[in-house]
């Protein structure tokens, strides 16, 4: 046993000992986290709008002769080519009416043929003095009212033909047709009742509002790249997503823009033309329009979750060379390539927290694993990743 006089000097000894184990014990090691380098690679800005497609063309088909309606050709909602009989209107009062046209027609050529022998008989007495010249002036005078009656009931004869064809009612253009909007033995009014309405759907159109700001930026990167808003189908090239499932995307070209800005929204119109082939755009559908906003840059790029927010301004965590975190404040722009564009910021060189940001501090210590950045990243941000970035962006 030892004294307790030996016992008393060792008892600070063990007191350090142990409190230099609980340290030891307590002190985490430091967190690992994911560090790259930015993506630096050249880009081309892209600006989003919300349009909606309309048909290219659209007619209210409506007939140009009255009557009832005998025929109707067509099934609702199928898609028709120009010149496809539609409706018939009861041709049988065309039919009657052309034949007494050609009626009138035959009395005026028999009119015509008598005048024109009298006229010859007395031109041939004047000349042998037999006959005066004023009986001479009568009968020309009645052979030309005779040819102008011809000529009236010839025109009759081609207006009855010309009804009698207006009673078969055609598709004006190719597209899809809507349903019947009256149906058979109604009566049609000339020019006034419309039948049915016809939409062209390939080429189709989109419309969308562009701000004045980034309407001047389209103007300068349109002068570089020498492409005009109103150069019909060889504009500036466009994209649209649907809202459906698949994100497919179509591919069209600004062919024209209205030459006013709208005082009262100080937006400009614009039109992109679109192929529809297979008939998936239809009109009225919405759209998620992107389109060239800027000239080729060189853009350094991280991803989304390696932004942070530090009260009104984003910040990354940038790895010094001794391991410590430091922070930079940034002002990110555009998602390209599923990463962020930094607008200013980082140079590219540095060594950017990717993953674990949550378990960094200012001035800590961490243990780094290198990564290399994709040069496309297809990974989904979660829906407040993408909320943060979009409100900064539009800041």
């Amino acid at each position: 046993m030892f004294s307790r006089k030996l016992a008393l000097p060792l008892l600070p000894l063990m007191a350090a000992l142990s409190s230099a184990q609980a340290s030891a014990q307590q002190a985490p090691p430091p967190p690992q986290v994911s560090v790259a380098k930015p993506l630096v690679r050249e880009v081309v800005d892209t600006d989003d709008f919300i349009g909606r497609f309309q048909a290219s063309e659209q007619v209210s088909v409506r007939s140009r002769v009255g009557g009832y309606l005998q025929n109707i050709d067509f099934q609702d909602g199928q898609l028709v080519k120009a010149g496809d009989n539609l409706f018939q209107v009861d041709q049988r009062p065309f039919d009657t009416a052309l034949s007494e046209a050609k009626a009138n027609l035959a009395v005026a050529n028999s009119t015509l043929t008598y005048a024109k022998a009298q006229f010859d008989r007395v031109d041939a007495l004047v000349k042998s003095g037999s006959q005066s010249v004023s009986t001479l002036d009568d009968r020309r005078r009645e052979l030309q009212s005779a040819e102008a009656s011809v000529q009236g009931a010839e025109a009759s004869v081609d207006r009855a033909k010309l009804d009698l064809v207006y009673s078969n009612i055609t598709a004006p253009l190719s597209g899809r047709i809507d349903r019947h909007l009256i149906s058979v033995g109604n009566l049609v009014q000339a020019d006034q009742t419309i039948l049915t309405t016809i939409v062209a759907l390939d080429p189709i159109d989109l419309y969308f509002d562009v701000d004045e700001r980034r309407l001047l930026s389209y103007a300068e990167t349109a002068r570089t790249q020498g492409k005009v808003l109103q150069e019909g189908g060889g504009g500036i090239a466009v994209t649209v997503t649907l809202s459906d499932r698949d994100h497919t995307k179509f591919t069209g070209k600004v062919n024209f823009a209205e030459n006013v800005v709208d005082p009262a929204t100080g937006t400009l119109r614009v039109r992109a033309r679109f192929s529809n082939p297979d008939f998936i755009l239809q009109p009225g559908l919405f759209g998620r329009v992107s389109i060239e906003g800027s000239n080729p840059y060189k853009a350094i790029l991280i991803p989304d979750e390696a932004i942070s927010s530090d009260q009104n301004e984003r910040i990354v965590y940038v790895l010094s060379a001794d391991g410590t975190v430091t922070t930079k404040a940034v002002r990110s722009g555009p998602k390209l390539y599923g990463y962020r564009v930094i607008r200013t910021g980082l140079t590219g060189d540095e060594n950017v927290v990717v993953k674990g940001v949550v378990r960094v501090r200012p001035g800590a210590k961490v243990t780094p694993v290198t990564v290399v950045l994709p040069q496309e990243n297809n990974e989904a941000p979660s829906s407040s990743q993408e909320a943060a970035a979009t409100t900064e962006t539009t800041k």
